[in-house]
């Protein structure tokens, strides 16, 4: 399952909590979005998804080992009462980092890259505040990280 999560977080500007609380009921292929009821910062949002997303989605949701009976996505082992909550990640996230001698990574960085994407693939500021639900233009500016070649590109004609 660290696979789908990673790669949501990237494709969505997800926070880890949001994606590891995802239900069936919070997705809606048909129209291309998830609604997220709960945030960090006490705003509901909808978060479009990209055909990246949809197929992480679908893979998440129609895989083989799906339990059923439980709603949400990202599952853990069933407890002492049987109930299945959210998986952790940050044990799995550690040892794959290790693996991948990654030094200095946060799963909230693929956040600011996500961000970063969505501000290089034209969108507005407003448009990428819908998205991440960032409240602040000062805020956004914090998690938006350009790449100097993304610029050059832009500016190549001028």
């Amino acid at each position: 399952m660290l696979g789908w999560i990673v790669r949501l977080a990237l494709y969505t500007a997800m926070r880890k909590g949001e994606v590891l609380s995802l239900t069936r009921k919070n997705v809606d292929l048909a129209r291309r979005k998830l609604l997220l009821p709960a945030t960090k910062n006490g705003t509901a949002r909808t978060v479009p998804l990209s055909d990246k997303a949809v197929v992480v989605l679908q893979e998440a949701l129609y895989n083989e080992v799906r339990v059923l009976g439980v709603d949400l996505l990202f599952f853990g082992e069933a407890g002492i009462s049987g109930t299945r909550k959210p998986i952790t990640i940050n044990k799995t996230w550690k040892t794959a980092l290790d693996r991948a001698e990654i030094k200095d990574f946060k799963f909230h960085d693929l956040r600011h890259e996500a961000t970063s994407r969505l501000v290089e693939a034209g969108l507005s500021d407003l448009e990428v505040a819908a998205i991440t639900g960032h409240k602040s233009m000062q805020m956004l500016k914090r998690y938006t990280h350009l790449r100097g070649e993304s610029l050059a590109d832009k500016i190549r004609h001028l």
